[in-house]
């Protein structure tokens, strides 16, 4: 990923200075250099001359060994959502949806297979789902995932399905190939999806996709806890609430 490939235009250095800020987002903590170099696969030369660029420029601080982000690389995040439609225009329906369901929800949308979180809506509980905007879950084993596979070609599925480790994340996780195949079939047909702890033990999601001019763009979703929220109360509370701010915001984008 941060091989140029013989394109003379390809920053490496750019490349990996992004790789270590990622290697952040993954662990959600702060890191050494050691800890970084494994995670990034850079050299730990490499890895301390991008850290020191990031504390030269604000972006991280260094304590020690450790290394821990700045309230200024908000503004890298923050660049992307005060710029995107899709998720300035989606947060709106997702707070009323959250006021009306008093659950949490969120849009999501498929970047390097994965779901990328970019609009959420959360609830207030002791216990609680701990995602927000740029979280990143598997395409496989999510509700919103599976919709947005399902909005793809069977060519596209079988590839991400090949080029994609389905572990297990829980006992009841699907991960037999021809057995998600099937499963993309029945959510494009249904229209849903819905995730019963695949993903997460006490975890159930529902999800729908969103429609754009080209097709599949989004898929918006409710997380609860299984212990207050049975699978036929996501389908026959939430699945209709759920499909109205699917249908808004496809109304909103100017998709037919």
């Amino acid at each position: 990923m941060l091989e140029a490939d013989g394109d003379p235009e390809f920053m490496t250095s750019l490349a990996r200075g992004l790789a270590v800020l990622r290697c952040f987002a993954d662990e959600q903590r702060p890191m050494t250099i050691a800890q970084a170099s494994r995670e990034t696969g850079l050299s730990r030369p490499a890895v301390k001359r991008c850290l020191h660029t990031l504390v030269r420029l604000g972006y991280a601080a260094q304590d020690g060994v450790s290394y821990a982000l700045r309230p200024k690389v908000l503004a890298l995040g923050y660049a992307y959502l005060s710029s995107s439609t899709l998720a300035m225009r989606a947060q709106p329906l997702l707070d009323h949806l959250r006021d009306e369901l008093h659950e949490s929800c969120s849009l999501g949308v498929v970047e390097e297979d994965e779901v990328y979180y970019v609009a959420r809506a959360e609830v207030s509980r002791i216990m609680s789902i701990a995602l927000r905007a740029g979280s990143r879950l598997p395409l496989y084993c999510t509700s919103m995932g599976r919709v947005l596979l399902a909005g793809h070609s069977r060519d596209h599925q079988r590839a991400y399905l090949r080029r994609t480790d389905l572990a297990p994340r829980t006992p009841h996780t699907q991960t037999g190939r021809s057995a998600l195949l099937e499963l993309f079939d029945r959510v494009a047909e249904e229209g849903y999806a819905i995730i019963d702890q695949e993903l997460e033990i006490g975890l159930r999601s529902i999800a729908v996709p969103v429609a754009g001019p080209g097709g599949v763009i989004a898929a918006v979703n409710i997380g609860t806890q299984a212990a207050r929220v049975s699978v036929v109360d996501l389908r026959t509370r939430y699945l209709p609430s759920l499909r109205k701010v699917a249908a808004d915001l496809r109304a909103i984008m100017g998709a037919p």
